[in-house]
């Protein structure tokens, strides 16, 4: 490993990871160097990246333009760690659309066929949002601040173009932007003691989807109690980026005793837990429908979505593939880098999109996009994975269960 310093906050400097090697310059390769990634404006520092070094980051990937921690200690070590204790996760990369104004809410209906009407201003919504042709363009949740007032917390994609497009073409009265908001999120069993001790006993009153503020310092903070994990725990959206050290060393200093750790979304707990990902389990390609997400596209609201037509026409035929879970055999087989195909009878019949070996299960798992003709429960297939040879495998729901 090399040995670099952290990273200043006005400007990044290098740092040094045992499987990536992040540069300020262009790029720096040698036939002994691993790949290099190389920093610049386009890809964005976060209010915690110094505290993501110093607390050993091993790996990123970019993320809205940004830097999102992949593994602290190993990704194994992460997920066992997660699921007994608890993490603080740098998900600053969830950026926000900001959009005010009288059409707001007006205009977040037109982005997903989800039914807002009853949306309290207190309420978080995990939304399918699509285009024309119903395709996914991203899943996002919309943190309802008022009815004139909405963040959209974006997965992976640059969404905000998308919604100025609409806003325009349909002269809506609303202004937007993303705000210098950075999510910070606290996550594991023991994320109800450590923010209990840093934000007093009733913030654990917090029901799930719901956010209230928070004070700390001389402002005050959106939490709600959401998150990419199935461990459950809280998401900060820290207001401000001057706020972000202070808040992470009062968690750390506070979860001293309770094993806290930097740590970040881990991909076997996210597959155990069938937490999709938008790139990586389904894109504008897909449907909300072929997406497992019909439960977001009902109720009468779902007319005033722009993909509503096409979306009903599925609705009636149903869709011809859909993602299911799949247990694959054999001994442990390394995440997939690409997708791997999924035949039966000699036939391609669908495709993995996000695999790893669950030391919970014992068993390889993973998520795969299926055609409707081999989707049910037991069906036995094979999967031609990158490095483990042809595999059998059985299709099973999502989440998993211990068999």
């Amino acid at each position: 490993m090399r040995h670099t310093n952290p990273l200043d906050k006005s400007q990044s400097q290098n740092i040094a990871f045992k499987n990536i090697f992040v540069v300020t310059e262009t790029y720096v390769t040698t036939a002994s160097m691993p790949p290099a990634l190389s920093i610049s404006r386009r890809i964005r520092n976060t209010p915690f990246t110094r505290k993501n070094t110093e607390h050993g980051v091993k790996a990123y990937t970019v993320y809205n333009h940004m830097l999102l921690p992949t593994v602290f200690e190993s990704i194994e070590a992460d997920y066992h760690h997660l699921k007994k204790h608890v993490q603080i996760w740098d998900v600053s990369c969830q950026r926000q659309v900001e959009i005010n104004g009288p059409d707001a809410s007006k205009l977040v209906q037109m982005l997903t066929p989800r039914n807002l009407k009853k949306m309290s201003d207190d309420q978080c919504y995990y939304l399918p949002v699509v285009d024309r042709q119903g395709g996914m363009l991203n899943d996002p949740v919309a943190v309802k601040h008022n009815a004139n007032r909405w963040w959209i917390s974006l997965a992976d994609s640059d969404l905000m173009f998308w919604i100025k497009g609409l806003a325009t073409g349909r002269d809506l009265n609303v202004v937007m932007h993303e705000p210098d908001v950075s999510p910070l999120a606290i996550q594991g069993p023991k994320s109800n003691d450590l923010m209990a001790r840093v934000f007093g006993d009733d913030i654990v009153n917090l029901k799930f989807f719901r956010h209230r503020k928070i004070d700390f310092m001389d402002t005050q903070f959106t939490v709600a109690r959401s998150g990419f994990s199935v461990q459950g725990g809280f998401e900060i959206y820290v207001e401000g980026t001057e706020y972000g050290e202070p808040l992470w060393d009062a968690l750390f200093k506070a979860g001293k005793d309770l094993n806290v750790r930097a740590g970040c979304p881990n991909l076997i707990e996210r597959i155990e837990g069938g937490l999709l990902s938008y790139g990586n389990d389904m894109t504008n390609a897909n449907t909300p429908y072929e997406a497992g997400l019909g439960k977001f596209c009902k109720g009468p609201a779902a007319q005033d979505c722009v993909g509503a037509d096409m979306l009903q026409k599925e609705l009636e035929n149903g869709p011809k593939q859909q993602i299911r879970g799949l247990r694959i055999a054999g001994n442990p087989l390394p995440p997939c880098a690409t997708t791997w195909p999924i035949h039966a009878d000699g036939a391609p019949i669908g495709q993995v999109s996000s695999a790893a070996w669950s030391p919970d299960l014992g068993t390889n798992i993973a998520i795969c996009m299926v055609a409707n003709t081999h989707w049910d429960d037991g069906t036995q297939v094979s999967v031609h994975t990158e490095t483990g040879g042809v595999r059998a495998a059985e299709i099973c729901a999502l989440p998993f269960t211990k068999s």
